[in-house]
C-alpha cells in the first residue's frame, strides 16, 4: 500500500485505493454476504420473512448432500475441473518453454498472434465453434473417417467435449503465467547443467520446474477457478448425462426460482474451490501474494 502512495502521491493513490475498496465491497463482499445469508435461511414468502420461521438452518446444504444425483455432479465438476487444469498444464508447459528459450523472435510473435486471434471473439462464439467441430457431421468425424480411423460418425458431446472445450477456452490463462516465469530463468543455468551431463528430463525437473512453480501455481489457480465456475461450455458441449454443477445453480436461481437453495449450491462450490486453490498453493509451496502478482 505504501508503494501506491509513493508512486502516485497521496491524492491520486488515495483515489485508486478507494476505487479498489469500492470494487471489492460492491462486487465481492456484499454479494458474498448476501449469498451466505440466503443459503442459511429457508425459502419463505414475503409475509413470513422476519418472523419466527425465519431462522438460520442447514436445510439447503442438507438437500445437496441427500440428493441422489446432485452430490455426484458436484464432485464430478471438481474432478473434471482438475482434469481441465492438468490438461492445459501439459499443453502449455512445453509451449511456454519453447517460446521463452527456444523460439526466435519472429516465431514467438507469430505463435502469440495465432493464439490470440481466436480470443478476439467472445466465449460463446468459441464454444459454438467447438460445437460445430464435435458435431455428428462436423469436421472431426469427417477427418477421422477420411483417415480410416472411424467407420461411422461418433457423437463427441459429453464430458470429453466439455473438457476439450474448456482446455481450449482457458489455455492462455495457463500459458502466460508459465511463460512469464520461465522468461526470468537465466539460460546459462540450463547450459551449465547440460554441459555437466544432465539429461533434458533432469534439467526440467531440477531447474526449470522449480523456477517456474509460481507461474504454474498461478495458471492452475486461474484455470481451475474458471473451469469450475463455467456455464457456457457445459451448456453447449455437454450431453444430458454430463451436467455441470453450475447448471444446477442456474436452474435453482432462474428456472425454479429458489434463490436460497441456489445460493447454498453456489456457496458450496465456492468453498470447495477455495479449498482446492489453497491446496494447490500449499502443494507448490507458493503463498497467495506471489500467485496473484
Amino acid at each position: 500500500m505504501s508503494e501506491i502512495f509513493q508512486r502516485f502521491g497521496k491524492t491520486l493513490g488515495g483515489i485508486f485505493l478507494a476505487l479498489v475498496l469500492l470494487w471489492l465491497a460492491g462486487l465481492v463482499l456484499v454479494p458474498g454476504i448476501y449469498m451466505v445469508n440466503a443459503s442459511l435461511t429457508p425459502r419463505l414468502p414475503p409475509a413470513l420473512r422476519g418472523g419466527p420461521e425465519d431462522v438460520y438452518v442447514l436445510d439447503n446444504f442438507a438437500y445437496l448432500l441427500n440428493h441422489p444425483n446432485h452430490g455426484w455432479i458436484f464432485f464430478k465438476t471438481i474432478w473434471s475441473s482438475a482434469l481441465v487444469t492438468f490438461t492445459t498444464l501439459l499443453l502449455c508447459y512445453p509451449i511456454a518453454y519453447w517460446l521463452a528459450h527456444v523460439a526466435r523472435q519472429w516465431q514467438m510473435r507469430l505463435m502469440l498472434v495465432l493464439m490470440l486471434v481466436p480470443y478476439l471473439m467472445n466465449e460463446v462464439l468459441r464454444g459454438l465453434a467447438w460445437y460445430i467441430i464435435l458435431a455428428f457431421s462436423g469436421p472431426l468425424n469427417a477427418a477421422l473417417m477420411w483417415l480410416g480411423l472411424l467407420d461411422e460418425p461418433q457423437r463427441w458431446y459429453g464430458d470429453g467435449g466439455v473438457v476439450a472445450g474448456m482446455a481450449y477456452a482457458y489455455i492462455l490463462f495457463m500459458l502466460f503465467p508459465i511463460y512469464n516465469a520461465i522468461c526470468t530463468l537465466d539460460r546459462d543455468q540450463i547450459n551449465a547443467a547440460r554441459n555437466l551431463g544432465s539429461s533434458t528430463w533432469r534439467i526440467h525437473w531440477r531447474i526449470v520446474l522449480p523456477h517456474a512453480k509460481v507461474g504454474i501455481a498461478t495458471g492452475c489457480v486461474f484455470v481451475f477457478m474458471m473451469a469450475a465456475g463455467s456455464y457456457v461450455a457445459p451448456a453447449l458441449l455437454g450431453a444430458p448425462g454430463s451436467r455441470w454443477f453450475t447448471q444446477l445453480v442456474y436452474e435453482w436461481f432462474f428456472e425454479i426460482g429458489n434463490w436460497n437453495r441456489g445460493a447454498a449450491y453456489g456457496v458450496a462450490l465456492m468453498a470447495m474451490c477455495l479449498t482446492v486453490v489453497l491446496g494447490l498453493l500449499a502443494l507448490f509451496r507458493v503463498n497467495l501474494t506471489s500467485a496473484i502478482k
